[in-house]
């Protein structure tokens, strides 16, 4: 029974991967292992499943619908599995999870490795990055993402309030002085940060009256990457926008200091999404739960509040910055 339910993941997982090389890298298994189990597969039904092309591969016809019963098999089996394991208040079964890659790194990976200790029978599968991934094409159960959620068809819980602030090194404020207002930014060097969403970093800040100022920055230094933006920001390179989830440890220490304080930037979110369709699987409202304890209401990495960090995620202090999206958002 083991060795037909391992022939079904093979299947699925190349389907799905695209090829047997990367299903083999996604499953944890030599290529050649995969490639026998999805011909034993084949032999067993009489029937060939995958076209092989030079490109990769395709379903046939029978494949396709092969492919949609045994995601739909080992689905029930799972869930069947995962019952059980409830009435005796265990957590199994895998998470395929998808993460910003600056806040994943700091803040998601220690986060995860204490869900994953707790619950010896949970298998994890983390993609940290910044690319927006397609929950439901790409089979992912939930993806950790920071801001706007442009998906209004998945379900989301907010985690915690996300604070961005703009700051700059002691060395570079004693040389070019401090903005008293956002339009004195124009007259600064600006570190950039080169992904934002919408092709052009925009930074957005609040006056007492309520109204809304918008600054282009300028500068000669731009990263994709948040850590490349603090490691210049400590070097006095100019003014840069940083999310306290990365900039902490650098607050906290007087490295890199708070600017325009009577200007507050809009209060981003914290979020865990999910596909759409019926309630999460018990594993997955766990791991939401734990997320949601750990990281709210207030975080620990805020300095001004002072929250203390839980255990493990100490090391998040020490990390860069970065305008964290997806791998989510």
């Amino acid at each position: 029974m083991d060795g037909e339910l391992d022939d079904l993941r093979a299947f699925v997982g190349v389907v799905e991967a695209g090829g047997f090389s990367r299903a083999a890298a996604r499953l944890g298994l030599a290529k050649s292992i995969v490639s026998r189990r999805v011909a034993r597969l084949e032999a067993s039904l009489g029937a060939r499943l995958l076209a092989r092309t030079t490109r990769g591969v395709s379903t046939t016809e029978a494949g396709a619908a092969f492919h949609a019963r045994c995601v739909r098999v080992l689905a029930e089996l799972d869930e069947a599995r995962e019952e059980v394991a409830g009435r005796e208040g265990g957590v199994v079964g895998t998470l395929r999870i998808a993460a910003p890659l600056s806040f994943g790194i700091a803040h998601l990976a220690p986060a995860l490795a204490r869900f994953a200790a707790a619950h010896p029978r949970l298998s994890l599968d983390v993609a940290y990055g910044e690319r927006l991934v397609d929950l439901v094409a790409e089979r992912f159960d939930a993806a950790i993402r920071i801001g706007a959620l442009l998906d209004s068809s998945l379900v989301a819980r907010r985690l915690a309030p996300v604070r961005t602030l703009a700051v700059a090194s002691p060395l570079y404020l004693e040389r070019r002085g401090a903005p008293e207002t956002p339009e004195d930014l124009a007259a600064h060097d600006c570190l950039i940060y080169s992904a934002a969403v919408n092709g052009a970093e925009t930074w957005r800040f609040r006056a007492a009256s309520g109204r809304h100022v918008s600054v282009r920055p300028h500068g000669r230094f731009r990263a994709d990457n948040g850590e490349a933006l603090v490691a210049a920001a400590l070097e006095g390179l100019g003014v840069t926008v940083l999310p306290t989830f990365l900039a902490g440890a650098a607050l906290r220490s007087g490295a890199l200091v708070p600017l325009l304080a009577a200007f507050p930037m809009p209060e981003l979110g914290l979020h865990v999404v999910r596909p759409p369709g019926g309630p999460a699987p018990a594993r997955l409202r766990a791991l939401i739960d734990f997320l949601a304890e750990r990281f709210g209401p207030e975080p620990y990495w805020d300095p001004c509040w002072g929250v203390q960090a839980p255990d493990g995620a100490g090391s998040a202090f020490s990390a860069g910055p970065q305008r964290a999206r997806n791998g989510g958002g």
